[in-house]
């Protein structure tokens, strides 16, 4: 209970609890800070950044009775709120754009996340989405772009490329990896949404808190089939609905179309069937021992990368309707590659009436999504389904490796027959984009010249001929004309849904945890269903136990902690659950470690202060019903954080002074109980970008790929970050901290100087720590003597005299004009050393680094 007088202290319900602690340990609070002290603290706190000295004489001088309550929702409101918060937020999943590891190889598709994260602060995304989408967004939001960024999420963390690149997953270096890799995941979802110390639970049950080695090993069988790596998703969310869209009629066609030509192909009975035998033998035919004739084929120009694009075509000299279009490989014994030489690891076929294939095209084939196998010398055939067109088109996406840095695309023959077998391409002109002309072995005209090798290609022309031609008049026969012009409307629709789709913009890729299919030692769990996973004696690999099931810790009580799921369900089934117990309302840790860890960013504690431990072993709570009530009330009041940061920083106990009081700190030095505000220092982000700010370069620019301020350097075993040989002049550099490319293996000395969170650990608070290193860094570091250069011509363009210049620059760094003794003692030493060096000192300044 309060006092009447206690009563008039109380701006929020936080008040209450906050004055019920205070009295019952014989405590005062404090008196509220100036306006001035006010609007600096809430601008670091909310969005990072300070205010103008024209924001401060505003707020300081304004007569509106809510200027403060104005001044919170403006911050809020603000798209720099979602920067700064997004940047605690990447502490505590311990995000970085690289690897870590040995070779710490760069990430250059995370970002993606960053920006979700950024975003869904903006948004006020409620809580529990939020939650959901990091853990299973893919598969409680399939097709959108949130559900397939956040899971960037799982994948926020370190990663070791040797294990898992390098090794395969049978092997027990393989094994470990991956391991470690599920390890990582189980303690980032759980030290980051509960706070609970799950890992400990390893190798035997936890000494201190209720986790079991069957809880930790039934939580990694909720991710045994994910692995990190690139995942492709649409940008756009109207591309993304879309592709769905295109991706259900190419479904639906296809379907209809394989009926159609099983119901022509039962038409036809056995004589068809006895005609298709025999067309697929020709096909495969092949002159094993056959001695090759001199005409080899097409062949492009030589290329340092696979990935240059290269198309040859051939004119049919009008528009003509297709029934089949036949490529097939080189052979030649060059540097012993034989059969296939020079097919495209990845290609497509086009049809189209304009020679530049800008308009009008129609995809006969389209093999650009994964690397196609050598078909050698067997030709390949693709039905055109009566598709019209003047000119045919092959482009190869993927060039096929010849020799190190040597790459090439070659084509032995393109053939286009009709309805009735007639090969239309035969003999016909012949362009490319480049070509080779080497005769009689290499050129343009060897492409429709009727030879290749592996087949009499004149015998085995005219049998294919006169076998096209008895399928052609056998079907005619048996088969209504309704059901083959059927078979031809949907062939088009077919190729129209094709182009549609190719025609969409790229997509974007994101590092994220997801099922794959990988290639060589780094082979996914694609179309193979999560792996096996094993109670582990000691949790070494090699003493495998029983099968573990799905599920999670018994925390909450009455609730089966194994995931109740058919014997058929889906990887994702598994992360589904996981998300949907997370964000249970009868959860007792969700909701209290959220609230707990805005709190700890407000007032520099929190309430409960070991936000990653709420076991045992973690510190009990300063305010336990306090703690109680903001989750009850979070939980239930549409779990929004900016209203839960509106809530805090409301309160009189949020915008008391943070000035000494002898009796209190006698009785409550550490001020645990909050009889004054936390003077709190500034983070590294923070000084960075009011570095910038007062220089006149900071670039508010948001989103996108990090910038990089070292030269990245790329010896054989692994990169090196040279962080020595970046400008500080390079604009690119010139945005805020949390779009900076984070090394893991090397951090920036500058920000690691100032505190910066370690991206290899799951940091719930920052290391704070007052060095004669700051001071250095602060007064000598590149950065700082470049933009304390930029500062003083900017302030010199502005000002005429010294003194307005030095009021100025302090004003801007400090939120006040100097007194009379700073500014003459500053003036004094601008004349001396010049205004760039007064502001390194008035950087180095206590007042400047912390937040009042």
């Amino acid at each position: 209970k309060l006092t009447p007088a206690d009563q008039h202290r109380v701006a929020t319900p936080i008040d209450a609890f906050v004055l019920a602690r205070l009295r019952a340990k014989g405590l005062e609070p404090s008196p509220r800070a100036d306006r001035r002290t006010l609007i600096r603290r809430l601008y670091f706190d909310l969005i990072g950044l300070p205010p103008t000295p024209a924001q401060i004489n505003a707020f300081v001088g304004s007569k509106e009775p809510k200027a403060y309550e104005k001044l919170v929702d403006e911050l809020l409101a603000s798209p720099h709120y979602g920067e700064r918060w997004a940047r605690h937020w990447l502490d505590v999943v311990h995000y970085g754009d690289t690897h870590g590891y040995d070779k710490d190889k760069p990430r250059p598709n995370a970002w993606p996340y960053r920006d979700y994260v950024i975003r869904s602060f903006n948004d006020d995304k409620p809580f529990s989405r939020f939650v959901r989408e990091q853990i299973a967004g893919d598969v409680l939001w399939p097709n959108t772009v949130d559900g397939i960024v956040a899971t960037g999420f799982l994948a926020a963390g370190p990663w070791d490329f040797i294990g898992h690149a390098e090794v395969p997953e049978s092997k027990i270096d393989g094994k470990v990896a991956r391991h470690v890799d599920r390890d990582d995941m189980v303690r980032t979802v759980f030290e980051t949404f509960t706070s609970t110390t799950v890992g400990c639970a390893q190798c035997h049950h936890h000494k201190f808190d209720p986790v079991t080695m069957e809880d930790y090993y039934s939580l990694h069988a909720v991710f045994a089939a994910l692995d990190r790596a690139d995942r492709e998703y649409d940008v756009n969310q109207k591309v993304a609905a879309q592709r769905v869209k295109l991706l259900t009629s190419k479904s639906e066609t296809e379907s209809e179309l394989d009926t159609t030509n099983k119901a022509i192909q039962k038409l036809g009975g056995a004589k068809l069937a006895e005609i298709n035998k025999r067309i697929a033998a020709l096909n495969k035919a092949q002159a094993v021992g056959n001695s090759a004739k001199p005409e080899f084929g097409y062949h492009s120009r030589i290329e340092k990368s696979p990935d240059v694009h290269k198309w040859v075509q051939v004119d049919l000299g009008k528009p003509v309707a297709l029934d089949e279009v036949m490529i097939v490989g080189c052979h030649d014994t060059f540097n012993n590659i034989g059969a296939g030489f020079g097919f495209p690891v990845r290609f497509k076929i086009e049809l189209s009436d304009d020679p530049q294939f800008k308009k009008g095209v129609k995809v006969i084939a389209d093999r650009t999504a994964d690397d196609f196998a050598n078909p050698k010398v067997a030709p390949l055939r693709f039905a055109v389904n009566g598709m019209k067109g003047r000119f045919i088109r092959v482009t190869a996406t993927k060039l096929v490796n010849r020799l190190p840095n040597d790459y090439i695309f070659a084509l032995a023959e393109l053939s286009a027959f009709t309805s009735n077998g007639e090969n239309v391409a035969a003999g016909r002109i012949v362009t490319s984009l480049d070509s080779i002309q080497a005769p009689v072995r290499w050129r343009r005209s060897n492409l429709v010249d009727g030879y290749y090798f592996g087949v009499d290609s004149k015998d085995h022309s005219q049998a294919f001929d006169k076998l096209t031609r008895e399928r052609k008049a056998l079907l005619a026969k048996v088969t209504p004309p309704p059901l083959l012009a059927r078979q031809v409307e949907l062939g088009q629709s077919l190729a129209e849904t094709e182009a549609a789709i190719k025609a969409l913009p790229i997509k974007g890729k994101v590092y994220a945890g997801c099922v794959h299919h990988g290639k060589g030692n780094f082979r996914g769990r694609g179309g193979l269903g999560p792996r096996e996973i094993r109670y582990l004696q000691r949790g070494q690999v090699t003493k495998p136990g029983r099968v573990m099931s799905p599920g999670v810790p018994n925390i909450i009580p009455a609730i089966n902690p194994r995931f109740a799921l058919p014997d058929n369900h889906s990887e994702g089934e598994r992360r589904a659950a996981l998300a949907d117990w997370q964000v249970r309302k009868d959860h007792p840790l969700t909701w209290r470690s959220i609230v707990n860890r805005v709190w700890l960013y407000h007032f520099g504690r929190g309430i409960a202060d070991s936000p990653g431990d709420f076991g045992r072993m973690g510190r009990l709570p300063t305010h336990p019903q306090l703690l109680d009530w903001l989750a009850v009330e979070f939980r239930d009041g549409g779990q929004s954080l900016k209203q839960l940061h509106r809530l805090i920083v409301l309160s009189a106990t949020y915008q008391q002074v943070s000035n000494g009081h002898t009796r209190n700190e006698q009785r409550d030095a550490d001020n645990q109980f909050l009889w004054r505000m936390n003077r709190r220092q500034l983070d590294a982000e923070a000084i960075r970008d009011t570095v910038l700010f007062v220089a006149g370069k900071l670039n508010r620019k948001m989103g996108g790929p990090a910038f990089r301020d070292f030269v990245l350097e790329k010896p054989q075993h692994s990169p090196h970050y040279k962080y020595g040989k970046y400008d500080p002049d390079d604009a690119s550099t010139h945005r805020r901290s949390v779009y900076r490319f984070i090394v893991r293996s090397q951090p920036q000395p500058f920000m690691d100087t100032l505190d910066c969170a370690d991206p290899s650990q799951l940091v719930a608070k920052r290391n704070r720590t007052l060095t004669a290193l700051q001071a250095l860094a602060l007064l000598n570091n590149r950065f700082i003597l470049r933009m304390c250069e930029h500062a003083a011509a900017r302030l010199k363009l502005k000002h005429k005299t010294l003194e307005a210049q030095v009021n100025a620059a302090f004003n801007a760094s400090i939120g006040r004009l100097p007194d009379e003794y700073e500014r003459k003692a500053l003036i004094a030493f601008a004349q001396k050393h010049g205004l760039a060096n007064a502001c390194r000192v008035i950087l180095n300044m206590n007042e400047f680094v912390f937040v009042d």
